[in-house]
């Protein structure tokens, strides 16, 4: 089979290493991809972004299956364009794609099918939006409804800083057309969930669980980031907590797939929040999330290609998804200044002490390749995970084997998986 990745990431470079795993696959295409395709067997780069050339390589290669990690292009269509020349994608359409592409949408869709959620209201008139604020409590949460890379959301302590925030979105555009509309939401104060999960729109089979770390500094301060680091399974995840998730928020978002007659195969990640004894649904996303792929892609058992084509042919309600007995921890190394202002270009060392690593895997986020040496290319540069026993044993492995990685001005955050 040929295989085609698109984007760029080290969610692309995870899907990519548990792709290659099946013996069906003699070739993977990564676009852009970036240097990861000098440590994956029949991996090649094929320097384009935009859908039309993804869509002409994929029809001249005859390209089997073609997987998205961008939700850019998932909201640009990709995959509409994919099938109406017939070929096989792996993702939602752009309809479908709206409940990550509009959290407005997203959170009217919740509401109409009784998902639990936030209270909350959008709006496109800044005016508007200031007199809602006089009915909120603080801490309240401003979002730019659009795509914002994952940072597009603000908690306001106080009415000044609500104000502020709205000037920053509605007028000043720091998140450009995403945020010409706004959603204002209560802020609930808890402890947030990952959950991945694939569907057919006939069954939503769910992953193992995974905790986030968004924030840039420890103890969960500072500016929001694409992800620090992540943790599989979640301590907070209790079969408690599970059983209110499907009851209130995965069952009542499949009643709406069906009734919207949303007709697709791809993964609904859902971000969650316990809080106050219950379990709140933060938001969708409609790919794999990233770095929460590269912790939970290597505790599963189960054949990620099958299960994909599982979904593709509408048979996930046969498929029991294996996972391994044990916990995985993922740290980011990161280019000092992320998410702000960050050098690129500067070498890195020790990536060959990976090669036969049983300890540790190391996932390229920004990473390329110049001459002999690989280089940072980005403000998240590498993933370092480690699957052992424990999660214990994965975060003290995990920090021992980034030490042999040495760029200039790594920066990565040291309480990746502490548990309060």
């Amino acid at each position: 089979m040929k295989i085609l990745i698109v984007g760029a990431g080290g969610r692309e470079h995870a899907i990519a290493w548990k792709i290659s795993q099946n013996e069906k696959v003699n070739k993977i295409f990564a676009a852009p991809g970036n240097a990861y395709n000098k440590v994956i067997k029949n991996c090649e780069n094929i320097n384009i972004s935009a859908t039309d050339d993804i869509l002409k390589f994929a029809e001249q290669e005859k390209i089997d299956l073609t997987i998205v990690g961008s939700e850019e292009l998932l909201v640009d269509g990709i995959v509409d364009k994919f099938h109406e020349k017939g070929l096989k994608i792996f993702g939602p359409d752009k309809k479908v794609a709206m409940l990550e592409g509009s959290k407005a949408f997203a959170k009217d869709f919740m509401q109409k099918y009784g998902v639990k959620t936030a209270k909350y209201k959008s709006f496109t008139e800044k005016e508007k939006a200031i007199k809602y604020l006089e009915e909120m409590s603080y801490p309240v949460v401003i979002k730019a409804s659009g795509l914002a890379a994952g940072k597009g959301v603000i908690i306001c302590q106080n009415e000044k800083e609500a104000l502020e925030a709205l000037d920053e979105i509605m007028t000043n555009k720091i998140f450009a057309s995403a945020g010409d509309t706004v959603v204002i939401e209560e802020f609930l104060d808890g402890v947030e969930v990952s959950i991945l999960s694939i569907t057919d729109s006939k069954v939503i089979l769910p992953f193992l669980s995974a905790k986030d770390h968004k924030k840039i500094f420890e103890g969960e301060q500072g500016l929001n980031t694409g992800g620090m680091g992540v943790i599989s399974p979640n301590p907070y995840y209790t079969k408690e907590v599970e059983e209110k998730f499907v009851r209130d928020i995965l069952e009542p978002t499949l009643k709406g797939i069906k009734e919207e007659k949303f007709d697709f195969c791809g993964i609904i990640f859902f971000g969650l929040m316990i809080a106050r004894g219950e379990v709140y649904l933060l938001e969708y996303n409609m790919r794999m999330g990233d770095p929460e792929t590269q912790a939970v892609l290597p505790l599963l058992e189960s054949d990620y290609l099958e299960l994909i084509e599982a979904a593709i042919d509408r048979k996930l309600e046969n498929f029991d998804i294996k996972w391994k007995n044990s916990a995985s921890c993922c740290v980011v190394l990161a280019a000092g200044g992320y998410p702000v202002k960050y050098e690129k270009g500067n070498i890195i060392s020790g990536l060959e002490k990976f090669e036969n690593n049983r300890d540790a895997k190391v996932f390229f986020a920004g990473v390329k390749e110049s001459g002999n040496n690989f280089t940072t290319n980005g403000g998240r540069v590498l993933n370092v995970v480690s699957v052992q026993d424990s999660a214990e044993k994965a975060r003290e492995v995990a920090y021992k084997e980034l030490e042999k990685i040495q760029f200039k001005d790594k920066y990565f955050r040291k309480d990746i998986g502490l548990i309060k």
